[in-house]
């Protein structure tokens, strides 16, 4: 397909997105979210060849809250490697993002990198011989870079609000802690954990970020090695078998692609060697995805025949 297809394909998409009723609802646990437009709708693609398309409100920044754990994984991965894998599990969870049960029966391992313990051990991981200010700085730049985009920020908002009713998230790494998989204090984990979350950005600046995992590792603006070809597989295969907690069985059956939700409302989709999306709507589902996020997908992977299934 010409750009012009794809871009017909997105506005149609946004269109019917815009007329659905079923938005789902907004994250009310924390605050700043609740108070988010259930109404808005944005997509973008980057095209492995530079091309970027978008409709709706795809240059409204919104928090991509567990969205950034595909980042932090990408750096926590760079500083310790495999090693990481005696901390975290690669096997779906079958559980909600911040079950503990689960982490009590797997003496506090928990079992991926994106639901919230799994992500909180990354976090730690990220930490490591910095402050919690300069660890938040270089997530932050990271994202940036990949973006090839200064002007993304930290919602300092949603951090706060996050920090205040984040409790489970306090038992989360509290437990881990008597186990020894949390190694710093951890209130200073948390910290840096719930800002990288409430890092800002539009779909525009997400599908950008993105594009390194469609293009074998490599920053396609610059042609330099952000990670190796393995590597982005391997972050891919865990994003597709983990990226939508214990709805990823069913967005892998409906979408066929690799994806990261996020509780703001944003997922971000990887089409390897072709593209990366990022859609927003931030009324969720059930499982805590975008609700019309998942459904604009299902669209258009079927409608650019972009399932890693696609014969």
């Amino acid at each position: 397909m010409t750009a012009a297809d794809i871009e017909t394909v997105l506005a149609d998409i946004a269109a019917e997105m815009a007329a659905r009723p079923d938005r789902g609802e907004v994250a009310t646990y924390i605050p700043q979210l609740a108070k988010v437009d259930v109404d808005q709708f944005g997509i973008a693609v980057a095209m492995n060849d530079g091309q970027l398309i978008a409709s709706g409100d795809a240059d409204i920044p919104f928090s991509i809250q567990s969205v950034s754990k595909v980042f932090t994984l990408t750096l926590a991965l760079g500083k310790i490697g495999d090693t990481l894998w005696k901390r975290v599990g690669r096997e779906p969870s079958g559980n909600p993002f911040n079950s503990i049960v689960q982490l009590e029966h797997e003496h506090g391992i928990p079992r991926n990198p994106f639901i919230n313990a799994g992500a909180v051990v990354v976090t730690d991981v990220v930490l490591a011989g910095h402050e919690p200010r300069e660890a938040i700085g270089e997530i932050l730049r990271f994202i940036q870079f990949l973006a090839d985009d200064e002007t993304i920020y930290i919602d300092r908002e949603v951090a706060a609000s996050e920090q205040a009713t984040g409790y489970r998230n306090v038992a989360l790494a509290n437990y881990m802690r008597s186990f020894g998989n949390i190694t710093h204090a951890p209130e200073l984990s948390l910290g840096v954990y719930y800002h990288h979350c409430a890092i800002a950005m539009s779909c525009r600046q997400l599908a950008l970020a993105g594009r390194f995992l469609a293009h074998g590792g490599r920053h396609p603006a610059t042609g330099h090695s952000v990670v190796s070809a393995e590597r982005a597989r391997r972050i891919c295969a865990l994003m597709l078998t983990c990226g939508h907690y214990d709805g990823s069985g069913d967005f892998a059956f409906r979408v066929g692609i690799p994806g990261k939700s996020g509780v703001g409302g944003g997922i971000l989709g990887v089409v390897p060697g072709e593209a990366s999306v990022a859609v927003w709507s931030p009324g969720l589902n059930s499982s805590g995805n975008s609700q019309l996020g998942s459904i604009a997908l299902e669209k258009l992977a079927k409608a650019m025949n972009w399932s890693i299934f696609a014969a």
